[in-house]
């Protein structure tokens, strides 16, 4: 399908005026290099630690110190039913890990725990039920898929009482949030410094063409004309910086990656670093590239309406 010749025209000069800007950067390769490494920077510290948060609920929703379901089984419940209840309850998706613990198990631990051992000989019969120790599946370790959980597990027949220990997960979670706060605020600062940051560079190279753009002003040029080259060295400034905090966040990641597994190995854990899903590195280049553009947009609509030739 062939375009209308004028958008193809319209198309085709910004094309020419992208790739003028990008060479114009390339001739001034150390400047370039030394605004989008700041650029890069400030771009990658959020991003890192928006990483380090993802990895910590990953962290949280693996480590056994997580949500966990204690399933007291009414006292007229044989050990049969018990294991039968434990071998329909492993169906459940929800449920990552579960361990049937015996009466005659809980008795034993109770003894070698509270150091009554004497007196418990003194009972006729044991007087603990059989419980069902539940540990949920990552994507249920939440405090409110746990809660659901427990009231489904509650609602079964052989239960006598369901118990949730969420303590530690709304703590882990209240410091998650914080964090995630945290991010939030830094991102909105070092994303103003990208701005700061590329509209200075965009001033100060728009003083140093002001006598070509006089004289391109003298001779007819629109304000849009004008404008388009320094909006994409301003595009081009703020990409750059994100593929520079692209590679700063791959060469962390292969830098802690193998420590981190090792570490989870001596915990005997599977856990491992995750970086950015495909989708987060896309954010991360638009925002580079939005920042920039904005920074030269702002800089442009200030220092160039002042430039008239005399």
């Amino acid at each position: 399908m062939r375009l209308p010749a004028p958008l193809h025209v319209y198309l085709l000069r910004h094309v020419q005026v992208a790739l003028n800007s990008l060479g114009r950067l390339y001739r001034a390769p150390l400047a370039s290099l030394m605004t989008a490494a700041v650029i890069g920077i400030a771009l990658a510290l959020p991003s890192a630690l928006y990483a380090l948060t993802v990895n910590l609920q990953r962290l949280g929703s693996q480590w056994d110190g997580g949500a966990s379901l204690s399933l007291f089984l009414r006292q007229d419940v044989s050990l049969d039913q018990a294991r039968a209840l434990e071998k329909k309850l492993r169906q459940w998706p929800e449920i990552g890990r579960l361990r049937l613990i015996t009466p005659q198990q809980a008795l034993e631990e109770f003894r070698q725990l509270s150091g009554f051992g004497d007196t418990l000989d003194l009972l006729d019969k044991n007087p603990l039920p059989a419980v069902l120790a539940v540990t949920p599946a990552p994507g249920a370790a939440d405090a409110t898929a746990a809660a659901g959980l427990m009231q489904r597990l509650q609602a079964l027949a052989e239960v006598d009482l369901a118990q949730l220990d969420l303590q530690w997960v709304k703590r882990f979670q209240a410091m998650v949030d914080l964090v995630q706060r945290a991010i939030w605020v830094l991102s909105g600062l070092l994303g103003l410094a990208v701005l700061l940051i590329t509209g200075n560079t965009i001033r100060l190279e728009i003083q140093n063409r002001r006598e070509e753009i006089e004289i391109t002003k003298l001779i007819g040029a629109t304000s849009a004309f004008i404008r388009r080259p320094f909006l994409y060295s301003g595009l081009w400034y703020g990409l750059g910086g994100a593929l520079l905090a692209a590679s700063l966040l791959a060469l962390a990641f292969f830098q802690f990656s193998g420590p981190v597994r090792q570490l989870a190995t001596l915990y005997e854990s599977s856990f491992r670093l995750q970086m950015l899903s495909p989708s987060g590195w896309l954010a991360l280049l638009l925002a580079g590239a939005v920042l920039g553009l904005l920074g030269a947009w702002l800089a442009v609509s200030r220092h160039l309406a002042a430039i008239e030739p005399s």
